[in-house]
């Protein structure tokens, strides 16, 4: 029951794990200080969104240059293909920009191959200015830092259809708040329906695991842990979905488009989301809309999903006073509040999210999801572990699919995911 990476709204998240071996040696980490005057030449560098937001850009780095004379910020955007690729091309030929928007699992491997600037200590006066969870979202298990200003967040509610849910004799006024009661839903669905309506179109990814209050990681984050009895129990839990039909049968194989696109065709009965998705339900699937129930996120641990951009300075910039500044500028306050009432997504600046923008109702769905998931982002957790690789999420992924076809049992699988994964993580 994961958010749809669509609902990302602005950029394209992607997980990935570049070569360190291609970003140098994490000892060639260049100077932490940032101090000295704020002028010269720096690049910065977003990811996909030029096409929707070139004014904005432009109008906030005229804003910058006004603001420290003799600053030149050259503007560079990157589609969302080959997005890490490009990184890892510039990390390994030393022309990675001064400034660059990345998610945590990209700065990861930057801030170990040491081209990520370390803000704990080139920046710390800023650090209040953020939101706690935010800002340790891009620390690095096993190392000393933060090493990205955090920018914007997302989160969403679970959608539902109120209709199918009738149908199968649920009260659709009552939403499934827990996980026993989305397992129970899903079972009664798919047998009032005889299989043919699903209640999820995804199976469990490493999120899911994290909201089920399973130990993704080990304390010293040296080792994963997904396979401990909590991990078995939710596992077996899909599988007795799966067995039911209460999992769409092309689960196996889902993307969050598609997985997006079953819940539009109401063959599937729940699909977590945005308010973003809100306005696409509105004009593609108006009969869709009549019947859209919107509930919280479920989750064991009290805390929902948050998912987390952030602008990382390079440690190697020959400008760092003025890509500190740029970086700190773009993730203020003021610019990220701007940002958000553009495109829904959420500041993850401390006091933003009690803006009346994100908590005064107006009647409309739009607000009403705008207001609950502001809410809960105060609280919100990144459960996917920074290092948690594109190679590690296809290893889990493959796991869950033996373990639900009935190839492996689901200790099996998670015991041999974990041990995939581990391995990864020694090679990086």
């Amino acid at each position: 029951m994961r958010i749809n990476r669509r609902a990302f709204a602005a950029a394209a998240v992607i997980a990935v794990v570049l070569p360190l071996s291609a970003c140098g040696g994490a000892s060639d980490t260049g100077s932490s200080d940032a101090s000295g005057k704020v002028e010269g030449r720096i690049t910065f560098q977003t990811w996909n969104l030029q096409a929707n937001f070139k004014d904005y850009f432009n109008g906030l780095i005229a804003d910058f240059e006004k603001q420290h004379p003799g600053t030149d910020v050259k503007w560079v955007d990157r589609p969302a293909e080959g997005y890490a690729d490009k990184i890892s091309a510039d990390a390994a030929g030393g022309t990675l920009p001064d400034v660059v928007n990345v998610s945590p699992d990209l700065v990861a491997p930057l801030a170990k191959a040491g081209l990520a600037l370390d803000l704990d200590k080139a920046a710390s006066q800023y650090r209040k200015e953020y939101l706690e969870g935010a800002w340790q979202s891009h620390r690095i298990p096993g190392m000393e830092g933060t090493f990205a200003f955090p920018w914007y967040l997302n989160t969403g509610p679970l959608f539902y259809n109120k209709r199918l849910l009738t149908e199968a004799g649920l009260d659709a006024a009552q939403p499934p708040k827990t996980y026993d009661q989305v397992f129970a839903a899903g079972l009664q669905l798919a047998q009032k329906s005889k299989g043919k309506i699903a209640t999820l179109a995804n199976v469990p990814t490493i999120e899911d695991f994290g909201r089920y209050d399973v130990p993704l990681m080990n304390k010293e984050g040296t080792g994963f842990a997904f396979n401990d009895a909590k991990g078995v129990e939710l596992l077996t839990r899909y599988k007795e979905l799966y067995d039911a039909k209460a999992l769409d049968p092309q689960a196996l194989t889902a993307t969050p488009e598609s997985a997006g696109h079953k819940f539009l065709t109401e063959s599937v009965a729940m699909n977590p989301g945005s308010a973003l998705d809100l306005g696409n339900f509105k004009k593609q699937a108006p009969g869709l809309y009549k019947n859209i129930g919107i509930t919280d996120q479920v989750s064991s641990t009290g805390h929902a999903n948050m998912y987390v951009m952030g602008v990382m300075v390079n440690s190697r910039s020959q400008q760092k006073p003025a890509a500190v500044a740029f970086a700190h500028f773009v993730t203020d306050a003021t610019r990220q509040m701007e940002f958000a009432k553009k495109v829904a997504i959420f500041p993850s600046t401390a006091g933003s999210l009690d803006d009346p923008y994100f908590t005064k109702e107006d009647g409309s769905d739009e607000t009403r999801v705008r207001v609950a998931a502001a809410k809960s982002l105060k609280t919100a957790v990144n459960y996917t572990p920074v290092l948690f690789s594109e190679q590690m999420k296809t290893e889990l992924r493959n796991a869950v699919a033996r373990a639900l076809q009935g190839k492996e049992s689901p200790e099996e699988a998670l015991d041999s995911a974990v041990k995939a994964c581990d391995r990864l993580l020694q090679q990086s």
